[in-house]
């Protein structure tokens, strides 16, 4: 027996008003529990890098002391940029950046694919490439300077052993930041091929014998294949290798103190003399003025390294 319905009112009308409204499921609140993790980095990143940054543009504008602190406004600046070896800090920072950041490419590429291959011994030579990395830069320099002296150093004496007479690698100011810098590139290049080993590990086997099966020679497969897909980690090494080199300090000021004269100071070396001489505000603005030269340096070359790989 059917119910009759009223004129004019269609039966799912009615029968849509019988049936009750489901109600309406309320989105699961998400946990604050997982952002808690967060918390310790953050107190370490604002009391280690943050207040540190904003106090030093602070003290920068000031003349100060432990006891006393005048402010001065930009005055730190102008007497920074009429420093006399500031403009041979400058040039050397960039060659000295420059020249051990591409040499840690090229040779980490070199030996991160060497190192990747089916070799005997090839565990033993990895961890003797990365060792280096594990010494203090002060005892690394303390070696070499003893390594490199002129007058009864080993090297040189190895040298005049076979009738060469060894150049003053310390005392040469043509010399000096060179060889400083080779020395840079012997202690970091394991940094540099452990990061392209870790990239020759993750690209797929099956890209290889493909080449293989298609008859492509080794330059060929390693322009090809390996050379692009390194890419991730050529990025990570340029912007390593550059921040370091840029803000070097420990190695030459171990070595040289940036002679003889001023012809391996770099920009570092210039501000830790300042601050030696007792001019604190002086060698803080010199700290900012390194902060902004390497973050100009380093941020566009970040976005332009990883924009043409990201368009890859």
């Amino acid at each position: 027996m059917t119910t009759a319905t009223a004129p004019g009112r269609p039966a799912t009308a009615d029968h849509a008003a019988k049936t009750p409204r489901e109600p309406r499921k309320r989105k699961p609140m998400r946990s604050p529990y997982p952002t808690w993790f967060f918390i310790p980095a953050g107190v370490f990143y604002v009391v280690l890098f943050l207040i540190p940054t904003v106090a030093s543009f602070y003290f920068s504008l000031t003349r100060w002391t432990l006891f006393d602190v005048e402010f001065i406004g930009f005055d730190n600046f102008v007497r920074f940029f009429q420093e006399p070896q500031l403009v041979t800090g400058f040039v050397n920072t960039f060659i000295y950046a420059f020249l051990t950041s591409g040499l840690k490419v090229v040779l980490g590429l070199l030996l991160g694919v060497f190192l990747s291959s089916q070799i005997i011994g090839r565990g033993f030579l990895r961890a003797t490439v990365f060792f280096p990395v594990l010494v203090s830069t002060i005892g690394v320099g303390i070696l070499f300077q003893v390594l490199l002296d002129p007058f009864g150093g080993p090297i040189n004496e190895a040298l005049a052993a076979v009738g060469i007479t060894g150049p003053g690698w310390l005392t040469d100011p043509s010399l000096a930041l060179i060889s400083v810098a080779l020395v840079d590139v012997w202690k970091g290049v394991g940094l540099a091929t452990l990061i392209y080993i870790a990239g020759m590990v993750a690209i797929p086997a099956e890209y290889f014998e493909a080449a293989k099966v298609d008859g492509a020679g080794a330059w060929n497969t390693f322009r090809h294949i390996t050379l692009p897909l390194l890419r991730p980690a050529t990025v990570t090494v340029v912007l390593l290798s550059l921040i370091g080199g840029l803000r070097s300090f420990d190695l030459i000021w171990t070595m040289t103190g940036g002679g003889p004269g001023f012809t391996s100071d770099v920009l570092a070396s210039v501000v830790y003399k300042q601050y030696q001489a007792g001019f604190f505000g002086l060698s803080t603005a010199g700290n900012v003025v390194l902060f902004v030269v390497v973050a100009a340096i380093i941020y566009p070359l970040s976005w332009w390294l990883n924009r043409k790989e990201a368009d890859q």
